[in-house]
C-alpha cells in the first residue's frame, strides 16, 4: 500500500531541460540499492552537487524556495534512456508526486505510474505557458485533481490530462498492480469455489 492520491496544491519546480534521461535523474552508480528509502538524496546527483560533494547553488533543486515543491515541471521527452525503476523511486523519495511535461519516454511513464508518481502530459502550448508563468510568478501554485483528471492553474484556467483508467484506480486507492491483485483474493477464492478451479 502507498499513500492514496487526493486533490492537492503545491508549488512547482521548473526544470526547462529537454531530453532528461534516466541516468541524469539517477546516475547508474546508484542503481545497486533495492530500498527506495533515501534514494531521493541522489536525485539529479551530477547536477545537484559540485565535485567536492557540496550542493551546487546554481541548480534549482538546491533553492530553498522549492524544498516543499511536490510538482516538477520538466522539459520535453522526460525520462528517456534506460528502463530503470530507480528514476521514479528517486523522484518520489525526494517528495515529488507529479511530473508535468509535453512528452515522456514510454517506459518511464509506465514505471512512474507503477511507483505512485503521476506523469501528466500537456500540449506544447500549455507546457510553454507554464514555464512562462513560473518565470513571472516563481511561487505560483498548481492544484491537481486526479479524480477529475484536471490541472487547475493560478490563472483560473484548467487543463485536462489523459490517464489510463486502471492506473488512475491504483493511484486513487494507493495500491500498485500487485496490491490490486491481492485485494481481489477474496473474490477470486469465491469465484473458484462457485465455478471450480
Amino acid at each position: 500500500m502507498t499513500e492514496k492520491y487526493t486533490k492537492f496544491t503545491s508549488k512547482v519546480m521548473p526544470l526547462p531541460i529537454n531530453d532528461i534521461d534516466t541516468d541524469q535523474i539517477i546516475p547508474a552508480r546508484f542503481l545497486k540499492v533495492i530500498d527506495k528509502e533515501g534514494i531521493g538524496k541522489n536525485l539529479f546527483f551530477d547536477w545537484r552537487y559540485l565535485p567536492d560533494g557540496s550542493p551546487n547553488p546554481e541548480f534549482i533543486i538546491n533553492d530553498p524556495k522549492y524544498n516543499d515543491a511536490a510538482i516538477l515541471l520538466a522539459g520535453d521527452n522526460f525520462g528517456c534512456g534506460s528502463s530503470r525503476e530507480h528514476a521514479p523511486w528517486a523522484l518520489v523519495d525526494h517528495g515529488f508526486k507529479v511530473v508535468i511535461s509535453s512528452s515522456f519516454a514510454d517506459i518511464f511513464y509506465n514505471n512512474a505510474l507503477k511507483n505512485s508518481l503521476l506523469p501528466i502530459k500537456v500540449d506544447p502550448e500549455t507546457h510553454e505557458m507554464l514555464f512562462h508563468l513560473l518565470e513571472e510568478v516563481p511561487n505560483a501554485q498548481i492544484s491537481i485533481d486526479l479524480e477529475e483528471q484536471v490541472v487547475h492553474l493560478p490563472t483560473g484556467d484548467s487543463v485536462d490530462f489523459p490517464l489510463d483508467p486502471f492506473a488512475k484506480h491504483c493511484l486513487l486507492e494507493g495500491v500498485d498492480q500487485l496490491g490490486y491483485l491481492i485485494n481481489l483474493q477474496d473474490k477470486t477464492a469465491e469465484y473458484e469455489k462457485v465455478n471450480g478451479k
